[in-house]
């Protein structure tokens, strides 16, 4: 019997991209996407409404799925979204905002999940994280917490489900060619304003990271990630796709903190 995966986030980029993937390696994949006009046809990708921000919708799916296959056998926590601000100019609403998406969201659609998992006594859980969780840029420091609490909650779930035979990884992303740039991410006006004292910052990094994005690798990468962990059963806890991911991610946990940082300005131009 086909393996059912939950994709949240799954209506653009690399969410859709692992969702299309998996589909046509054998899985029955519920694409969750809050187009409420592209659920419904009858594609072998089945797309679901599902806003990770409201919990109704959550449960409503996670019913739906159970009602028509009688399990969830992947969940694969993808939706999210970047906020660029400096953590002077972050309002309450964008802060909140940013994790509610990034982390509560994540925490709500697991929570409605591992039930069915648990019973089961299987289940695979990938929450989709990114090298930023494990080191900072500037202008990015809301994001960069979000990752971080994601990482925080891999680690600590990891034990909750182990007497459950429920595995959970993150997949620490580099940067790839999506659009992110137009569809996932959020301005502070302030922080780009003509007048902002962190202008030539702006103008400096802004389009550094841009450019890794507009011009970056197919996002192929994570949806082959995805599947080689769901197939096995020893992968690694943790798994950095994309250069950035590949290089920095053990350059963080083999120099200091100082030495790092240095790394980090010297690469960036900071």
């Amino acid at each position: 019997m086909s393996k059912v995966v939950l994709i949240t986030g799954a209506s653009s980029g690399m969410g859709k991209m692992t969702a299309e993937y998996l589909s046509k390696n054998g899985y029955v994949v519920y694409a969750g996407t809050r187009d409420k006009s592209a659920v419904g046809d009858d594609s072998p990708l089945k797309e679901i409404y599902i806003d990770v921000t409201k919990r109704e919708t959550i449960d409503n799916a996670v019913e739906l799925i159970i009602k028509e296959q009688g399990k969830i056998d992947v969940l694969v926590n993808n939706a999210g979204y970047g906020l660029l601000s400096t953590v002077e100019d972050g309002t309450d609403e964008e802060m909140f905002d940013q994790f509610d998406v990034n982390v509560f969201g994540l925490l709500k659609v697991t929570r409605a999940v591992l039930p069915y998992m648990r019973e089961a006594r299987e289940g695979v859980i990938i929450n989709i994280s990114s090298f930023l969780g494990k080191m900072g840029l500037p202008l990015l420091a809301h994001y960069n917490a979000s990752k971080y609490a994601v990482e925080g909650i891999v680690d600590s779930l990891r034990f909750e489900t182990l007497p459950f035979n429920v595995r959970v990884h993150s997949i620490q992303s580099g940067l790839f060619g999506t659009n992110f740039v137009q569809k996932g991410l959020v301005v502070n006006p302030k922080t780009t304003a003509e007048d902002s004292p962190y202008k030539e910052l702006v103008a400096h990094f802004v389009p550094i990271v841009a450019k890794a994005i507009n011009e970056g690798p197919s996002p192929q990468a994570i949806a082959d990630a995805v599947k080689a962990i769901i197939e096995d059963e020893e992968s690694r806890i943790s798994v950095p796709v994309g250069a950035e991911a590949v290089t920095f991610v053990p350059m963080r946990k083999g120099l200091s903190d100082e030495v790092f940082e240095e790394k980090v300005k010297e690469t960036f131009g900071l």
